[in-house]
């Protein structure tokens, strides 16, 4: 099965070429590092806008049928801020457990993790996940919560993401170890 994977950077200046974007790289090194099987990236960079990143986030999971999509940016309580609203908007379910874990996470390093509105949810059988814009976060964040990624896609009829255990030790319930790769 092929393996896609979207990586959303969610900033105006970078949309418009004005800034480097640093959190879709980050994001995507970090995948490189952790997961062990085939897999194609799918990203895109779009400017703060509920309506733009909705569209992505569903060409993303429809059209392209990444089986995962993170985003970055636009996670924060400023007015163009809007992201989780966009997540929200195209999931089925939400998983508040992921930003709760990621808000805990973060706090470790710096008070103001607080403000943060990291949320995650499932629109058919794509598992959207949204990460906070700086690097160092996004491997805070990911090293936290990416353990239960490989099983939730799984219990969505995703494929079956193989990770590094040196790098981060994907759990699956004993039943679960079973399935075919």
């Amino acid at each position: 099965m092929n393996i896609r994977i979207g990586f959303v950077t969610v900033s105006d200046r970078a949309s418009r070429g004005e800034y480097e974007d640093r959190g879709g790289p980050a994001m995507l090194a970090w995948f490189e590092r952790v997961l062990c099987c085939p897999w194609t990236a799918v990203r895109r960079v779009v400017a703060d806008e509920q309506a733009v990143i909705e569209a992505t986030l569903q060409e993303l999971a429809d059209q392209e049928a990444c089986c995962l999509i993170v985003t970055t940016g636009g996670t924060g309580p400023a007015v163009r801020d809007v992201t989780p609203e966009a997540t929200e908007a195209v999931c089925e379910k939400m998983l508040p457990g992921f930003g709760e874990l990621m808000r805990q996470e973060s706090l470790k390093f710096v008070p103001t993790a607080i403000l943060s509105r990291q949320t995650a949810g499932i629109r058919g059988k794509t598992l959207i996940i949204n990460l906070p814009g700086k690097p160092s976060a996004i491997d805070d964040c990911l090293n936290a919560v990416f353990p239960a990624v490989p099983y939730c896609i799984d219990l969505i009829d995703g494929p079956y993401l193989e990770t590094d255990p040196s790098c981060c030790k994907a759990f699956r319930p004993q039943h679960a170890q079973i399935k075919m790769k």
